[in-house]
């Protein structure tokens, strides 16, 4: 199947045709697609979450914040995560804040941020949908590389022979079946292998550690996981079975995906060296505190005299323990973040890890490594370097799997 294993995000207006994005939602799982709904305030007033969320088992995302426990939905992770972004139903509101970039919701803002194809199904009566507005600002979503999905005749190219009404929910999911099925028939012109990790299982860590103070203090560091998280999406498209070792990060993943959230350095260091026996390689991203307190107060410490002296002990080498495990036919990947002498501090880390090769970060590059979107590495190894230029991690993480896949 074409969709098995896609990510879709489902958009969803304000239209009475909202109803009918049930009928799309159990279409796309019976092809085995992953599917997150975004839905505007308006549309709320068609369909209730909790019908989206039942057919999802996912939760529904309307707002930047969730209202239950005021977690942050972001909208570039959102665009990162998605193999494909469907808005069905359409509205005409929408359609032109689309165009004119309006980003006024968290659907706006999650196409904006989009980075997969976006497929528009209309929904609108036909006088509004021959208006020439509207018809112009489908010209501009058509002139902006996106899908526009119309009532019989598949994908529209002109945007002017539409008839208002929202496509049926089996012809909408034929055709992005159709889309990707094109698509990989491209890939395998151009002789791209898109599974070339069937059969191999990849252990991954991503995120920070926090070692605690006391039961509200701790130390820890600003690793968002969005590397570690792009890995393992990358290694599980190409057919690996991926184990995720999780640090506290607040980020999803895909179900397909073995996650195992941590907390601490003691507790990532104890799944790694399970998960490590049976990997055929691990892939050691996450940013790992260096020190945790000697001592762990079972109690808040208040503020009492001019300073407070804690001392701090070393915590496990992850990357050195599993260097030390290695078999011949394993591999493992291990990051360096530097902020002087990068090159040299990396070579001394390959030796120490018993690393097949590093990737090394500098944080003297602006806009990259913690809580960026892009990053710009070097991957260092004994048959020398490779510099890559700045892009986004999810194109990162495509250079490292296929280092790593030359190595296997």
């Amino acid at each position: 199947m074409a969709l098995e294993g896609k990510k879709i995000v489902l958009g969803i207006t304000g239209s009475i045709a909202a109803y009918k994005s049930c009928l799309i939602i159990r279409e796309l799982i019976r092809h085995k697609a992953e599917v997150q709904v975004v839905i505007t305030p308006a549309g709320k007033e068609f369909i209730t979450p909790i019908t989206l969320s039942a057919l999802t088992h996912k939760p529904v995302i309307s707002e930047f914040f969730a209202q239950r426990d005021g977690t942050w939905n972001s909208h570039v992770d959102i665009g990162l995560w998605a193999d494909a972004m469907l808005i069905a139903p359409c509205t005409a509101s929408t359609i032109g804040k689309m165009a004119n970039g309006i980003a006024d919701n968290m659907l706006i803002t999650t196409y904006l941020s989009m980075k997969a194809p976006v497929f528009i199904a209309p929904a609108m009566d036909l006088d509004m949908y021959k208006h020439p507005t509207t018809q112009l600002n489908l010209q501009r979503l058509l002139s902006f590389g996106n899908h526009v999905i119309e009532p019989g005749s598949g994908f529209l190219a002109s945007g002017l022979e539409g008839k208002g009404r929202m496509e049926e929910p089996d012809k909408i999911v034929k055709c992005l079946e159709d889309f990707f099925n094109n698509t990989e028939k491209k890939d395998n012109n151009l002789g791209q292998t898109s599974k070339d990790l069937q059969g191999k299982k990849i252990l991954i860590t991503a995120g920070p550690t926090f070692e605690k103070i006391d039961p509200v203090r701790f130390i820890g560091n600003y690793s968002s996981g969005k590397m570690g998280f792009a890995l393992a999406e990358e290694c599980s498209a190409r057919g690996a079975e991926v184990t995720l070792i999780a640090g506290p990060v607040t980020r999803t993943c895909s179900d397909s995906i073995h996650r195992i959230d941590v907390e601490s350095c003691e507790e990532m260091y104890q799944a790694a060296i399970a998960g490590f026996k049976s990997s055929d390689a691990a892939i050691l991203c996450a940013a790992v505190a260096d020190f945790r307190p000697e001592y762990v107060s079972d109690k808040k410490i208040k503020r009492e005299g001019d300073d407070l002296v804690i001392r701090l002990k070393p915590t496990h080498d992850i990357a050195a323990q599993l260097g030390k495990m290695k078999r011949e036919s394993q591999r493992i990947v291990a990051f360096a973040l530097e902020t002087n002498d990068e090159e040299v501090n990396a070579l001394h880390k390959l030796e120490k890890k018993n690393a097949d090769f590093i990737v090394l970060n500098s944080t003297r590059i602006p806009g990259t490594t913690f809580q960026s979107d892009d990053n710009q590495i070097t991957i260092i190894s004994h048959d020398g370097k490779k510099c890559f230029e700045k892009k986004n991690k999810r194109d990162v993480a495509k250079d490292i799997v296929n280092e790593l896949v030359a190595r296997l």
